[in-house]
């Protein structure tokens, strides 16, 4: 069986929507709860924990599989087995979160080479900025920051490297982006000693598995329709598919048609497949899809 831990915070909502899509729903007494469970053989215990922590947490062996981000895991120096990439953050899936330097708007800064020698930057991940500013060669005294890091330009820094999604908060703070430090996501992560076990990496293949299945099914559908031979071709022109639809023949000559397309293209597509000759069409919702 596995330890999971999972985290809390920003990912908190996602991820538990995401073990919930995937029929491993989390149960806790209470939403400030840190020790919960999962009704599954698979899993002997469930954690949420900080994100700062989880990647170090499962080097250790504390638990078998983590889910953070791969900021942490980098700012955290964890070695780790890296499972799966989730395209999900805060507002939810599709979002890419970059970690950035920014600057006041007007200080005249339109690069990293135009800081001057001795800049103060505040930042929640010191190492992945010391790292950053080494690699280039440029003198910045690296300050950490526990939170409201861009709060603190300029009375405290002259600069910020903080993580992202649509960099609405820096320009709200009057805060320009100059450069991208790092691009991170969610990740699905193993102990390797774990991953090393036989049996507990087929644990962890079938869970990674139902992750990626709900992932997969989000925002689509299975569009179901009949279809005469004659106008059979028209009507898969029309239709965008994740793979080849199926295409079954029916009793009286015609044809059943199935597959899977995007819930929010569906207003266009459903008029025009029935001007040209599909009947019976059905919508049916989806939990995962496996590719």
């Amino acid at each position: 069986m596995l330890k999971l831990v999972i985290p809390k915070g920003s990912l908190e909502e996602q991820t538990l929507a995401l073990l919930h899509d995937a029929d491993l729903p989390v149960r806790r007494s209470g939403d400030r709860e840190y020790n919960a469970r999962i009704d599954d053989e698979r899993i002997s215990q469930v954690a949420i924990l900080r994100p700062q922590e989880i990647g170090k947490y499962v080097e250790e062996g504390i638990f078998d599989l983590g889910i953070t981000g791969y900021d942490w895991i980098v700012e955290t120096g964890s070695e780790v087995e890296t499972l799966a990439e989730f395209p999900y953050a805060k507002t939810g899936v599709g979002g890419t979160l970059r970690i950035v330097l920014a600057v006041l708007r007007d200080s005249g800064v339109k690069r990293p080479e135009d800081l001057r020698a001795g800049t103060r930057v505040a930042t929640e991940y010191p190492n992945i900025a010391a790292r950053y500013f080494s690699e280039k060669g440029l003198d910045a005294k690296v300050i950490p920051s526990a939170g409201a890091t861009e709060a603190k330009v300029p009375q405290i820094v002259d600069a910020v490297v903080e993580i992202t999604e649509t960099g609405s908060t820096l320009r709200a703070h009057g805060l320009e982006i100059i450069d991208d430090v790092l691009v991170t996501s969610t990740r699905l992560i193993a102990n390797r000693e774990s991953f090393a076990d036989d049996d507990k990496r087929k644990l962890m293949e079938e869970i990674k598995t139902l992750l990626l299945a709900a992932l997969e099914a989000r925002g689509k559908v299975l569009l179901k329709l009949n279809v005469g031979a004659a106008e059979k071709q028209a009507v898969l022109d029309l239709l965008p598919a994740l793979r080849s639809p199926t295409v079954s023949p029916l009793a009286d000559g015609g044809f059943a048609v199935e597959t899977v397309i995007e819930k929010g293209k569906l207003a266009a597509i459903i008029p025009r497949i029935k001007e040209s000759g599909a009947t019976g069409i059905l919508e049916i919702p989806l939990g995962k899809v496996v590719p």
